[in-house]
């Protein structure tokens, strides 16, 4: 009697199991946990231009401008229209004003631009610098140009230095992050 006292409180203490429990599924994220690429690029290296210009990146890539003296910034444009925002949501990384050092020794700025790559279209764009014309010098760039047509960054540029005009830019910083470098002492 004392034995089946105990089973019986021990089943009430440990009620049955009568199925396996149901698994839960979920279906997966589309964020990947794999680290993205970040393509690093030099404003004002080696004079007017942008150190690579050509750059092909994956979408969910980040494009990210690093910036030497004097002073750079970097503007989307559309292909048609150097040297002028491409619309009222193109990426502006305001100026970055760099102070050359006496001894001529290598610096940037201590902060960075970037950007997303959101889609696999080109992304055109340019230096917004006056003072020398920066965008119609030359100071042009593309993400991932097409290779098969005539929108070569070759004609983009040849487009850039026939703009007569000044150089445009946005009202304000958008369309990317300005942020600390993460390598100010990195040789640029």
């Amino acid at each position: 009697m004392l034995a089946q006292s105990i089973l019986l409180l021990a089943a009430a203490a440990f009620p049955a199991v009568t199925a396996a429990p149901a698994l839960q599924y979920r279906e997966p994220t589309k964020t990947s946990t794999s680290p993205r690429t970040t393509h690093s690029v030099v404003a004002g290296r080696g004079g007017l231009r942008f150190d690579p210009e050509n750059i092909v990146a994956e979408v969910g890539s980040i494009v990210e401008f690093h910036f030497t003296p004097l002073n750079h910034s970097v503007v989307e444009a559309a292909f048609d229209s150097p040297c002028v925002p491409k619309d009222a949501t193109s990426f502006f990384s305001g100026f970055f004003p760099v102070p050359r050092p006496a001894d001529g020794s290598a610096v940037q700025s201590g902060e960075v631009f970037q950007i997303e790559v959101r889609d696999d279209k080109p992304i055109w764009f340019y230096c917004a610098q006056n003072t020398g014309r920066h965008c119609q010098s030359g100071m042009v760039g593309v993400v991932n140009q097409r290779f098969d047509g005539d929108k070569t960054l070759a004609v983009f540029r040849s487009k850039a230095a026939a703009v007569q005009g000044a150089s445009v830019v946005q009202a304000q910083v958008q369309g990317g992050w300005r942020g600390a470098n993460p390598n100010p002492q990195s040789g640029f």
